[in-house]
């Protein structure tokens, strides 16, 4: 297990220049003795550029600094509202597109871009994830728009 990880450190090493931290390997079910690689990156980082898995493994990622004020949520509103909803990513592409274009070195990215970049990868998945939870029952209804 620890050579997977090593093969992830090496494979997606160049990206602790953008933020990257790999924290290492975590049990998250000791009854079933699932593992994950752990990692840690700036809110602002294109997650196009890590897999979802590596060799078996999840990633499981955890967000390091601050968020942008479109991600605060009062503390009486926790229950009532989703840090991750699909509008305020779209609200923060919107307001800060410029800045998001210069930090990915990319000056000709375009909004759907960005919203891949930002959402995990894939923003309609994120979407439609999110969709998902709200039918289960699991995040609050939302305003998507």
């Amino acid at each position: 297990m620890f050579e997977i990880l090593k093969n992830f450190e090496t494979k997606f090493g160049s990206l602790k220049k953008k933020g990257l931290r790999i924290e290492g390997l975590s049990m998250i079910d000791p009854k079933r003795k699932k593992h994950v690689i752990m990692i840690s990156k700036p809110f602002l980082f294109d997650n196009r550029q890590l897999p979802k898995s590596y060799e078996g493994l999840e990633i499981k990622s955890k967000i390091e600094g601050g968020l942008p004020e479109e991600f605060k949520i009062e503390k009486e509103a926790v229950k009532k509202d989703y840090l991750w909803a699909p509008n305020k990513f779209e609200k923060y592409v919107d307001r800060c597109s410029e800045d998001i274009r210069k930090q990915f070195g990319n000056p000709n990215m375009s909004r759907s871009e960005m919203l891949d970049a930002l959402a995990f990868g894939s923003f309609e998945d994120h979407k439609q994830k999110t969709l998902n939870l709200i039918k289960e029952g699991k995040i609050p209804a939302l305003n998507l728009n």
